[in-house]
């Protein structure tokens, strides 16, 4: 190797050793919100950086916004703490203990289904603890009125009612005019999609001569066909019970309602006893008339022959029929007309058995 060229190549090696070895900050690791416009990528020992809040953070109570490149090659501690500026939630989108968000956050509006957004479908959460744009408005969505049915007519659910447009949630009924029934849409409303149901077709209807009804009588009817919507009345006869409504309708259909059903009354079918009922024991035969009505009870008393005492079962008339009892014995006469104070009705009642 030429010596001039060896000498030269060491003294290089030489200086680039001791620039090496030199001890340098690298650019300092900043925290959200420090401003770190400006920063370098190496730093002398012995040099400082003083700090600061970028735009829209606010510094806290900080000892020190200077950092020094310390001899060991590493920064001096920084004290700064940077806390983003605060907007305020429009009211409706604040919950308990949420009523701001952070700077640089995005709000999204969205309007429920039926509603047009007006305004601003966004917002953002400005530097100077501002929303960008304010809240929208949520607008019902708007139909054209409804068209009545060919004989028929609209009764509006809001009897306030009054433009010439309804909007998305008015809800009206179509009326068809009698005898005519309507065939399809009775309700309407308007759509989300601006649009309103479809009205119903009014066809005439007829309902057969209003059903006779046993034990019944009808109280308000002329015998004839009824056009739809027309109504019937029945009266049971006396001491029946009617079950269902006492009306009946001819329906769009071309049939009636259902019909009543007048429920006879029972006899209680024992010579000789006791029984309790309407809320007194009565001997059977101070029970006059012998009749008890439908779906009413009637308590028997039968004995329990271990113990030595009365046991009330009760049991119900239905439609004429009141079963009596397994347990019940119809005493003899003479037992009945010389001993009645033995009798199951008479003596003490057993203790009730409570179960868990």
């Amino acid at each position: 190797m030429n010596p001039t060229l060896s000498l030269l190549l060491c003294c290089q090696l030489a200086l680039y050793g001791a620039v090496m070895s030199k001890k340098v900050c690298g650019r300092p690791h900043m925290p959200d919100g420090i401003d770190e416009m400006g920063l370098k990528r190496v730093y002398e020992i012995g040099e400082q950086v003083n700090l600061g809040c970028e735009r829209g953070y606010t510094p806290g109570k900080a000892k020190t916004a200077t950092i020094t490149c310390t001899a060991s090659g590493e920064w001096s501690k920084l004290d700064l703490v940077c806390s983003p500026k605060m907007c305020q939630l429009p009211k409706p989108m604040q919950k308990p203990g949420v009523t701001e968000v952070p700077y640089k956050s995005v709000l999204n509006y969205t309007c429920d289904y039926g509603y047009v957004l007006i305004g601003a479908n966004k917002s953002v959460c400005l530097h100077n603890g501002t929303l960008s744009a304010p809240p929208p408005m949520c607008a019902a969505v708007n139909c054209a009125l409804p068209k009545a049915p060919i004989f028929g007519k609209i009764v509006y659910d809001d009897k306030k009612f009054s433009g010439h447009e309804t909007r998305y949630g008015q809800t009206w009924t179509y009326e068809c005019f009698p005898p005519r029934a309507p065939i399809g849409n009775e309700r309407g409303w308007c759509l989300a999609s601006g649009n309103v149901t479809e009205p119903p077709v009014c066809e005439e209807v007829s309902c057969s001569i209003p059903p006779t009804i046993e034990n019944s009588v009808i109280t308000f009817a002329v015998m004839r066909q009824a056009g739809y919507n027309e109504k019937v009345k029945y009266q049971c006869k006396d001491h029946y019970v009617m079950e269902g409504s006492d009306e009946i309708q001819c329906q769009k259909t071309g049939n009636w309602s259902t019909l009543p059903i007048c429920r006879a009354p029972c006899k209680v079918n024992i010579n000789r006893g006791r029984i309790f009922y309407n809320a007194k024991k009565i001997w059977i035969e101070d029970l006059k008339p012998n009749r008890v009505l439908h779906r009413e009870h009637v308590v028997f008393y039968c004995l329990n022959k271990e113990q030595k005492c009365g046991i009330p079962v009760a049991s119900q008339c239905f439609d004429g029929t009141l079963n009596i009892p397994e347990c019940f014995k119809e005493p003899g006469k003479t037992e009945y007309h010389l001993k009645p104070k033995s009798l199951p009705s008479e003596i003490a009642m057993c203790p009730l058995e409570i179960t868990n």
